[in-house]
């Protein structure tokens, strides 16, 4: 019986590093890094998508103190921004939800301010390791902005229920802060790891730009839609490479 554990025993011990290599193996296997990426990015707004803006608002009637979501049909640059006196879902994808509701506050800046706005970049991946690079013009003057990471499932949910937003950089959303200087210009960069997760199969992925018309950042969190934190501009992004 002695004999019977301790041939085991040695079985067992020689087997050990084999299964550890096997573990190393199949770990390193599963840690596989992302495939390398090197794109540009040029921003857009929600009028390009054939959608309505989300989070800024106007007066189709002066003085009426009702507020619409400008959609391409709007051609009034002229018209003043207001957010809305209670905050509106930010839902892109229904298309038909344009107002109108009561007028809030008056933002500052006007339609043609806002669509003045310009927004491009580059973003690599390599070894697990991202960078995203981003430069912009005509922004709100010394507006305070914020860049998000995007999600939603794909084909979307009917009634849509929106995007995941996630700050780029860390979790606690300390470093996805920017500010635009007085002439509305600003440039941001950061490393990231991961990289960052592309549009896949059942998933649409973008970066977002948001400003803060609140003067505040919210951490993790984006901030009240519409009333405090008005998406200005996003990027969708490609397919990861394979699909």
């Amino acid at each position: 019986m002695r004999r019977s554990i301790l041939a085991a025993s040695l079985a067992l011990s020689f087997a050990l590093p084999a299964l550890a290599d096997d573990a190393v193996q199949m770990i390193s296997a599963n840690a596989a890094y992302d495939a390398e990426e090197s794109m540009s990015l040029t921003f857009i707004f929600h009028i390009d998508e054939d959608l309505a803006e989300q989070d800024v608002f106007i007066e189709k009637v002066a003085g009426s103190g009702e507020v619409f979501r400008p959609t391409g049909a709007t051609r009034n640059m002229d018209a003043p921004l207001y957010a809305p006196a209670d905050a509106v879902p930010h839902t892109p994808l229904q298309i038909e939800n344009t107002g109108p509701w009561p007028r809030g506050k008056p933002l500052g800046i006007t339609l043609g301010d806002w669509f003045s706005a310009r927004g491009s970049g580059h973003y690599t991946c390599e070894n697990g390791s991202g960078v995203v690079s981003l430069q912009f013009e005509n922004l709100v003057p010394n507006g305070l902005y914020t860049v998000w990471h995007d999600f939603a499932i794909w084909p979307p949910t009917k009634p849509f229920l929106g995007f995941y937003d996630t700050p780029l950089g860390s979790r606690d959303g300390t470093e996805n802060v920017f500010a635009a200087d007085e002439n509305g210009s600003a440039k941001f960069a950061r490393e990231i790891t991961p990289c960052l997760q592309l549009t896949g199969e059942q998933l649409i992925s973008e970066l977002a730009i948001a400003w803060h018309s609140d003067g505040e950042t919210h951490g993790p969190m984006t901030g009240e839609f519409s009333t405090r934190t008005h998406v200005h501009m996003y990027v969708p992004l490609p397919k990861r490479t394979g699909l």
